[in-house]
């Protein structure tokens, strides 16, 4: 079935050098720097990290610069990096109520303790392209001014004060959290495997999915409680020392969606929760992530599945982006003996529904001729 491919080693090494000739363009053209492509396309460096599961800028805008472009070529080409690296162990759970917040917004509360803060963000501007870009102009430096550090609370734990949202919940102590990368997917998951495979799950699918919710298909209604965006530290313990090791800060996005949950016999009405946590600045990948935890919670507070939201085998197993490229690309290789099958199959098939008919026609004539 592949020796064509095989006896095609020569096209494949030319292949191989035209894209490299198209991935460097134009020569007269400086070549990108990956300090470029970490400065200023943030974001998609931040969306590589996330999907492709490791937090390193320059290796993400290498993949960048290596796929030419594309998004979820660079992320295969992370998450195969990835599977080279040792392992040492796993950092504490990072405490995002300790983040030095660059961004927060809420939709719930207009004053919150520690205010809001826009930060950098799209929200605001008019969507028009902007001419003087291209100019590679003077760009103003950022307005700075010199505040105390306030606390700023989630407002889950403000509405938790009231007793009208669940709680957190606590972690069983005996629990071992899982980790994809490691182990198999298996159905019904926890809650937390779950979390790894939204957070890693193609932006673009659940963006959809989550609009799905709000157009009516989970029977969610949805405000973003909170969204932050900042820095927050890693910590890891050390048998040997008697204190959590800091290793650094990495930069994340964190989404908390409130809901209405109208009650159950085991629940009384409150609000329930949707949870978005992703590397980098992604508030809309940290939303649609949210949105859709929530909808997967659907078993768990009792209500009926009704949307493909709420279907965790549908959604976790056609979220990862690098799966969906594998199975679909690989339609490209060749498939000779099976399409001869097939088609052998459809030309038997062909001569005799044309015997048939041509045997009808016969019949209807001689009928006829009576």
């Amino acid at each position: 079935m592949y020796v064509a491919v095989k006896g095609g080693e020569t096209a494949i090494r030319n292949a191989h050098k035209l894209l490299a000739d198209r991935r460097r363009g134009d020569r007269s053209v400086p070549a990108l720097r990956l300090d470029q492509i970490v400065e200023q396309l943030a974001l998609g460096v931040d969306r590589v990290m996330s999907e492709g599961s490791l937090y390193d800028r320059e290796l993400a805008a290498l993949a960048i610069v290596q796929a030419r472009g594309d998004m979820i070529e660079a992320i295969f080409l992370v998450r195969a990096y990835r599977t080279t690296l040792p392992r040492f162990g796993y950092t504490r759970a990072i405490d995002t109520g300790t983040m030095l917040v660059e961004r927060r917004v809420s939709a719930t509360y207009k004053d919150l303790p520690g205010g809001q803060l826009l930060g950098p963000t799209f929200d605001y501007t008019h969507r028009l392209l902007d001419p003087e870009l291209a100019a590679d102009g003077d760009v103003a430096e950022p307005e700075q001014r010199a505040g105390e550090a306030e606390a700023m609370p989630r407002v889950s734990a403000i509405l938790a004060r009231e007793g009208l949202i669940e709680p957190d919940g606590d972690m069983p102590g005996d629990h071992v959290p899982g980790d994809i990368t490691r182990e198999p997917l298996e159905f019904p998951m926890a809650r937390d495997i779950r979390l790894q495979a939204l957070s890693r799950g193609d932006e673009g699918f659940l963006l959809a999915l989550g609009y799905s919710t709000q157009r009516g298909y989970a029977r969610n209604h949805p405000f973003v409680g909170e969204v932050r965006i900042g820095e927050v530290e890693l910590e890891l313990d050390v048998p040997e020392l008697p204190f959590a090791v800091p290793l650094g800060s990495i930069r994340v996005t964190e989404c908390q969606m409130v809901n209405q949950f109208k009650g159950s016999a085991k629940a009384p009405p409150q609000f329930t929760r949707g949870y978005g946590l992703v590397f980098g600045q992604s508030e809309r990948k940290a939303m649609a992530m949210a949105l859709c935890d929530r909808a997967l919670r659907a078993s768990e507070l009792g209500e009926d599945v009704i949307a493909a939201a709420q279907d965790e085998e549908f959604v976790i197993s056609h979220s990862d982006n690098v799966q969906a490229t594998g199975f679909v690309e690989h339609l490209k290789l060749p498939h000779y003996v099976d399409f001869q099958a097939e088609l052998d199959l459809v030309r038997r098939i062909r001569t005799e529904h044309d015997a048939r008919e041509n045997a009808g026609k016969d019949e209807e004539k001689r009928q006829a001729a009576e």
